[in-house]
């Protein structure tokens, strides 16, 4: 079954929507890949996930964990191969397509407001589209579909 796909596009701070997102995903039972730009995003990431409301703590470890594919949430960068522990979503912050997306559920694709980063999100897009995948728009800062 081909992935579903939705782009938050015009968003103001992509990881705290990420932490956002990977919070409420993981208190309804599912489990997330999130992909990041690189090792800073993700160890800020980390940092917002263990500092929010301890009510709302999110199990999480890097890709690398021996954990890993007990862990509901795993961090990843751009560039780390794409042995994915689990397939039910991925959450994508960097800016190139992710590998071997086919195989999740759901896609979540985390877009600023930088042109910087409104570039590749069309690219994506097309790709995504050219691949007859599902494809859902919403603008974050609105909170709305477009």
């Amino acid at each position: 079954m081909a992935p579903r796909v939705q782009f938050y596009h015009n968003t103001p701070d992509p990881l705290a929507l990420a932490r956002e997102l990977v919070t409420r995903a993981s208190a309804s039972g599912r489990k997330a890949v999130v992909r990041l730009p690189d090792a800073a995003d993700a160890r800020k990431l980390d940092q917002m996930l263990w500092t929010q409301e301890p009510l709302e703590f999110v199990p999480h470890v890097g890709i690398d964990s021996p954990l890993a594919a007990e862990t509901p949430v795993i961090l990843t960068t751009a560039g780390s191969p794409a042995a994915w522990p689990h397939e039910d979503m991925l959450f994508n912050l960097a800016s190139d397509l992710p590998p071997a997306v086919d195989g999740f559920r759901l896609v979540v694709e985390i877009v600023g407001q930088s042109e910087a980063e409104k570039l590749p999100a069309r690219a994506r897009w097309s790709a995504y589209k050219q691949q007859g995948l599902a494809l859902k728009a919403f603008d974050a800062e609105r909170r709305e579909a477009m």
